[in-house]
């Protein structure tokens, strides 16, 4: 059964190899002062500074730079970046990096011109903005997140011990991404594979809830498919084209909100993996893989018609003489393979997580209800003890 739903999304995408030529048009839609923003300067060694830097020169921007946005963004990072384009009146903020610089940019452009405390308003009122936003768009130099076409904004305060996702409606979807799977390709291979692990979550954990049938189900079994096969390539060869091309196109539709049209969604893996990157400041991803396992083997029981099909679609599991059951776990067995195969963390205590530190982390754990199964703080404990 598909529900009922509205769908808007308003980004345009430029995809391929010279889409970067696009960039100086979409900006100069938006007006000459530009706030460029970007993570430790990897983008100066690579070359996609200058790429950019020659696209602004030619529509006749006028450039602000913000350097160091981190990872896990924080608060007061955030506040930094609101003081930045407010003090310069920026008409357009261009982020260029990963998901974390996408999700900085959108929270940046919120928040600008913010009467009020940003995080009250958006990350614990979950408010809209009232306030004037600034326009957003990107280049992506990372893959994972999606970030490049939804509305999505993750922040952590540190301070309280918080990383929270506010996703904001189509007014700060970025106005167009530059998608150049070139740009990708220089990525240290452990941040590749987070990525990769990433983009799995985002689709398992819009699969694993509501009724089976359901057009975003189908979908995703695809999206998984793709993913696999193009993952395992690109662990083999970085520099395969064809791999990361399919990667990057995978994790932009695994979470730009078309397949979750129409059903519920389970985010309760990343608000665990959030929870835990507050604490550690790990890599996103690797904190999702670590307790992916552990969460599914707790929910299975639960949507178990959900995991035979994940099992027989997306793993070709024989299921001839087994149980439903047996398909289960052969199906999570198969998933477990694969993330070793690619070689992503399998535990929390690689991430620097001891037994001491999972009250606190149960505690930053936000509890959803979108699942097969509300967890109970208990659980969530157990299910962190389990991925340790």
């Amino acid at each position: 059964m598909i529900g009922d739903f509205t769908y808007e999304n308003p980004t345009v995408l430029h995809f391929g190899k010279d889409a970067v030529s696009s960039l100086g048009g979409e900006v100069s839609k938006y007006g000459r002062k530009v706030l460029l923003v970007y993570g430790g300067g990897s983008i100066k060694r690579n070359g996609v500074y200058d790429d950019v830097m020659a696209q602004l020169s030619l529509c006749g921007a006028d450039v602000t730079e913000l350097s160091g946005v981190m990872p896990n963004p924080t608060y007061e990072k955030l506040l930094e970046g609101a003081g930045v384009a407010r003090e310069h009146d920026v008409d357009f903020i261009l982020g260029v990096g990963g998901g974390s610089v996408v999700d900085y940019c959108k929270a940046v452009a919120a928040s600008a011109w913010c009467e009020e405390d940003p995080w009250e308003k958006y990350y614990v009122r979950m408010e809209e903005p009232s306030c004037r936003v600034i326009p957003v768009g990107c280049v992506l130099t990372m893959v994972g997140t999606g970030s490049e076409m939804n509305g999505g904004a993750v922040i952590t305060n540190v301070e309280k011990g918080l990383k929270v996702g506010k996703v904001f409606g189509p007014a700060l979807f970025p106005r167009f991404a530059i998608l150049n799977p070139e740009y990708t390709f220089t990525v240290p291979v452990y941040q590749m594979v987070a990525g990769i692990f990433d983009v799995m979550s985002h689709i398992m954990e819009q699969y694993f809830s509501g009724e089976d049938d359901n057009t975003s189900d189908y979908i995703a079994e695809g999206l998984m498919r793709s993913l696999i096969r193009s993952s395992v390539a690109a662990v083999k060869d970085p520099h395969d084209y064809e791999a990361r091309s399919n990667i990057m196109w995978t994790a932009t539709w695994a979470l730009n909100t078309l397949i979750g049209m129409g059903k519920t969604e389970d985010w309760e893996v990343h608000m665990i993996g959030q929870a835990v990157g507050a604490h550690t400041d790990a890599t996103h991803g690797m904190t999702l893989s670590a307790v992916s396992l552990p969460y599914y083997r707790h929910i299975k029981p639960y949507g178990l018609k959900k995991f035979v099909r994940f099992a027989e679609n997306v793993w070709d599991v024989d299921a001839a003489g087994m149980s439903d059951d047996n398909i289960a776990d052969k199906g999570l067995a198969a998933l477990k393979a694969w993330m070793i195969e690619i070689g992503v963390v399998m535990d929390l205590s690689s991430l620097g997580v001891t037994a001491d530190m999972l009250d606190a982390i149960a505690d930053s754990t936000f509890l959803l209800n979108g699942g097969y199964k509300i967890l109970s703080r208990e659980e969530v404990i157990d299910i962190l003890k389990e991925s340790l």
